[in-house]
């Protein structure tokens, strides 16, 4: 078994170990299991079954990272992505099904998918990899890096939604913030002691103390359950207006089409970047060899992902924690995969390890209500402070690019500077990168060098400016 996995994978070639990689997916994991509840929540209120969705956005993850992992050897997970997930929920499918039906919302995440792969093919999203300048790829991984670090805080509840200041200081005296702070602080004292498996480590005391704080608890009852398939191909059927994948084809849906489309483009590429940095599959030119490979399966994993009605399935930036931890190979993101089928049919483990808790809204605004501001009556939120030190740590591991930017040089650094700020603040990656783009392009015309900006940096920036100002 150990000569195989070394011939397939390319172990020592890529300084790692079979061990490694195994720790590196189970971390991964841990750091993506939230997906499992998170999704189906969101997609079940525009009407999409919610058992059938637990199904889909599990397997569709376990199908997708075992796919990465044997076809781009590389350490990259995927799963459904945030964002992405709500977009086509209450701007397709629209809250209770008002718009269209939840089957023509995932045919809009299958014509995507498929457009978005016909660019592989044809070589243009590879080409547009290769068209960014350096520092704005070392921008978009420390952006990501903030983006994970201000997740996991607000995950955390270490800051929260406040008026006027929008953040504050979250509420210390709850016992959500304590598990976080003690999960991260087991991270730091594991790395103190250049213990390999510190993220892990400390996601496993965060669940101790979750446990002993009664936040979450162990399974009382059956652990396994039956996996529902009613989601799965729902998008080849019709109705009364015809096939589903007609209806997406309408006007109406054709300008978001176009939007899921650039987001899903721009996440995808910025989470290769901010992962490939530390993982060491980007070269000194900011070049990604394989590619073609990475792209290719992430595309198809948008077009499955609405196949099998978990909405469009994407690289997770999350992959970082596994890289953290050391992996450097597909074999990461095929124990990531493996565990992922194991959800599927145990939802109260992944339940307790995810360590999602409701706290109610008015909880988590109440230090920071302002006399004439009222607090909206809303479902509860919910926070992962199990797995939110581990992303906090993770957001401090990418960092080290910020270093590699050549600050003395404005034109180049600006723009960085802007995705850097830009991915947190909109809480967008996409929008992030746009900045960037957009900025690079006009700073590069005002100082008279307009043939140093590749022709697709025109078209990318364009297109972001155009999307800025009419929406998406």
């Amino acid at each position: 078994m150990q000569a195989w996995l070394e011939r397939r994978f390319r172990l020592t070639e890529h300084h790692t170990t079979a061990r490694t990689e195994l720790l590196a997916g189970v971390t991964t994991f841990a750091t993506m299991a939230y997906i499992v509840f998170v999704n189906p929540g969101i997609l079940s209120a525009a009407g999409v079954p919610f058992e059938g969705a637990v199904t889909a956005t599990a397997l569709g993850a376990a199908l997708m990272c075992v796919v990465m992992g044997f076809v781009a050897n590389k350490p990259l997970a995927l799963a459904s992505g945030m964002g992405l997930n709500a977009m086509v929920a209450f701007s397709v499918i629209g809250f209770q099904q008002k718009n269209v039906p939840w089957q023509v919302g995932m045919s809009v995440i299958v014509i995507e998918g498929l457009l978005i792969l016909l660019l592989v093919l044809v070589g243009l999203r590879e080409a547009v990899m290769h068209a960014i300048p350096r520092d704005l790829k070392r921008g978009i991984g420390v952006g990501i890096g903030l983006f994970l670090t201000m997740i996991g805080l607000s995950q955390g509840g270490l800051i929260a939604p406040a008026p006027i200041t929008l953040v504050a200081l979250g509420r210390f005296d709850q016992p959500y913030v304590w598990v976080t702070l003690i999960g991260l602080l087991g991270i730091v004292a594991l790395m103190a002691f250049r213990v390999q498996w510190s993220i892990l480590g400390g996601i496993a005391l965060a669940t101790l103390a979750a446990w002993m704080l009664k936040l979450t608890a162990p399974p009382s009852g059956a652990i396994v359950q039956t996996p529902s398939f009613d989601t799965f191909f729902a998008v080849f059927g019709s109705n009364e207006h015809g096939p589903y994948l007609w209806q997406a084809l309408k006007p109406a849906l054709l300008p978001t089409i176009f939007g899921i489309m650039l987001t899903d483009f721009f996440d995808t590429m910025g989470s290769i970047v901010a992962v490939g940095e530390p993982a060491g599959f980007v070269k000194p030119d900011g070049t990604v060899p394989g590619l073609r490979s990475i792209l290719l399966v992430d595309s198809a994993a948008a077009a499955i992902g609405g196949m099998f009605g978990a909405s469009s399935m994407t690289t997770y930036i999350e992959s970082a924690a596994g890289v953290a931890q050391g992996g450097r190979t597909g074999l990461m993101p095929i124990t990531t995969g493996l565990l992922f089928v194991l959800a599927a049919f145990c939802v109260p483990i992944v339940k307790m390890v995810g360590g999602g808790c409701p706290i109610p809204n008015a909880e988590h605004y109440a230090a920071f209500a302002i006399s004439g501001f009222s607090i909206p009556e809303t479902p509860p939120m919910m926070l992962y402070p199990i797995t939110a030190g581990a992303l906090i740590a993770v957001g401090f591991l990418m960092m080290h690019s910020m270093g590699e930017i050549h600050w003395h040089d404005w034109p180049e650094s600006l723009p960085a500077f802007l995705t850097i700020v830009g991915i947190p603040l909109t809480y967008n990656i996409s929008s992030g990168i746009g900045f960037g783009f957009v900025s690079w392009t006009v700073i590069k015309l005002l100082n008279g060098k307009a043939r140093e900006v590749h022709p697709l940096m025109y078209v990318i920036s364009t297109a972001f400016g155009c999307a800025f100002v009419i929406g998406r």
